[in-house]
């Protein structure tokens, strides 16, 4: 409960510093929001959509079916789905849904752009660790050591809709990507069914549907890393643009005083220890951003920094343990930032 109250607090932030109209009668009708929240994929999702009330209900109607058909799909954790059964047929060939494979193609393009610190086959590991029950065990060295020996993406075939494990032990778990990925679904379906503006918060991550009714930017509310009331340390002005954070403080736990968070480095199978709290990520694509955010965090800031500069069209900012706030250098002009005294 703990956990969804942070996660809910943070979706305050998100909608708080979004400017929205009343709901009046006398509210015009383009500048009427519409929000639906539920909870899919462990965590609380926010679709706003702005305009006539029929349409938008219908819209949100069709994009909160997405979100059930994605999760039956993509979660490694619910039984039935895509990934569990590929993860559960021990090397065999497993016929999977179109989308699901479109998932894991772009999966295993960032563990292959990224030479593996962004690593689809992670499951085995995050399943020992398991942060979203772990209340502060900290696995035993050599059950880490095996785990990581089944971490490697070249393990991971795809035949058009068919895939399979060449290391039966090996486990998939989208985390890092799902989220951006279904995202983006969700924005081309909304577009096509007419919707003009309008914001995807799926658990913090953010897609922005063109600009608020007024054509004025939105306002998107970055929380202050360890929190507990979802404060924003900081704040960007956007029009269609996914802004994603990866951060220590989302998913964690502490013992002897330590913190221990849900960003694994893949190289020891411990949480990075990088003097970094969070990486926020900001581009256009979801999936990119998804990915891009658990990448660069774990580039840490000089290679991460210097990734981000090289790569156009997309920006970051980097929030040390020491509260010190780095930016890429935003020469594409993808957001306006605002600090929060």
């Amino acid at each position: 409960m703990k956990k969804l109250l942070k996660i809910f607090a943070l979706f305050l932030i998100f909608t708080i510093t979004v400017p929205l109209s009343s709901c009046t009668s006398s509210a015009p009708d383009a500048n009427t929001p519409h929000s639906r929240t539920g909870l899919y994929f462990d965590t609380v999702i926010t679709i706003t959509l702005y305009g006539n009330s029929a349409k938008a209900e219908s819209r949100l109607d069709d994009v909160f079916s997405m979100a059930k058909r994605y999760e039956n799909l993509l979660s490694d954790k619910k039984e039935g789905s895509d990934i569990s059964r590929i993860n559960e047929a021990r090397g065999d060939w497993t016929t999977v849904d179109s989308d699901t494979a479109e998932a894991l193609e772009y999966a295993l393009k960032y563990s292959e752009s990224s030479d593996g610190v962004f690593d689809l086959t992670v499951g085995a590991l995050s399943d020992l660790w398991d942060f979203k029950n772990n209340t502060g065990t900290i696995p035993d060295e050599s059950a880490i050591k095996e785990a990581l020996s089944h971490v490697n993406y070249r393990n991971v075939e795809i035949d058009g809709n068919k895939v399979r494990l060449r290391d039966p032990d090996a486990k998939i778990d989208l985390g890092g990507i799902a989220k951006g990925f279904i995202a983006d679904k969700m924005k081309a379906r909304l577009k096509k069914l007419g919707a003009k503006s309008g914001i995807i918060n799926l658990g913090g991550n953010v897609l922005l549907i063109g600009s608020r009714p007024d054509g004025k930017k939105y306002t998107v509310g970055i929380q202050r890393p360890f929190s507990d009331d979802g404060t924003a340390l900081f704040t960007l002005k956007a029009r269609g643009m996914s802004v994603v954070t990866s951060g220590t403080y989302q998913r964690y736990f502490k013992k002897d005083g330590k913190v221990y968070h849900h960003l694994l480095d893949l190289k020891t199978g411990y949480p990075y220890d990088n003097s970094l709290d969070s990486v926020t990520i900001i581009t256009r694509s979801s999936t990119k951003a998804d990915a891009l955010s658990t990448t660069v965090f774990g580039m840490g800031l000089e290679k991460g920094l210097e990734y981000v500069n090289q790569t156009k069209g997309v920006e970051a900012i980097f929030v040390q343990t020491d509260g010190t706030i780095t930016k890429s250098d935003n020469v594409d002009k993808l957001y306006d930032y605002s600090l929060v005294k």
